[in-house]
């Protein structure tokens, strides 16, 4: 049986740091570009809002009996089969388990035009996934 109070906690994760990656999308590139605080900033809530998507993900597929997924990837494919996250959405965003494994292991190649590009043009993903997910637990609930 899945967790309720867990997965708020990480959609309330996901919330706070969407809140802060929206407030460092709206900075003009420059400034952004010369403040290593904002792409610290910036980097810390990103990975923390991907890291809570994997939680929830990971755990409604074990407690919902949907499989055990044995990478980040196939987390995201299972949402998207058993229309927990619509098909759509789950092929757009399936990349971010690649994206969080960047960030955690590459964290020396990742630019600041690229993590400011991410911030202005896939940072709406979070609010979209914490949606859908809102919508699954509110039907699990009936």
């Amino acid at each position: 049986m899945v967790n309720r109070e867990m997965v708020l906690d990480r959609i309330s994760i996901i919330k706070g740091s969407y809140k802060r990656l929206k407030e460092l999308a709206a900075l003009p590139q420059e400034k952004f570009n010369q403040d290593e605080d904002c792409y610290a900033i910036a980097e810390h809530h990103l990975r923390r809002a991907l890291e809570a998507i994997l939680d929830i993900g990971r755990h409604i597929c074990v407690k919902d009996n949907l499989g055990q997924p044995t990478d980040y990837t196939e987390i995201i494919e299972i949402l998207g089969k058993k229309d927990i996250l619509n098909k759509d959405f789950s092929e757009k965003i399936k990349g971010i388990a690649g994206y969080r494994n960047r960030l955690v292991h590459m964290y020396n190649q990742v630019s600041y035009k690229e993590l400011y590009d991410i911030l202005n043009s896939r940072i709406d993903d979070f609010k979209q996934f914490n949606s859908q997910i809102i919508n699954y637990m509110n039907q699990k609930k009936q």
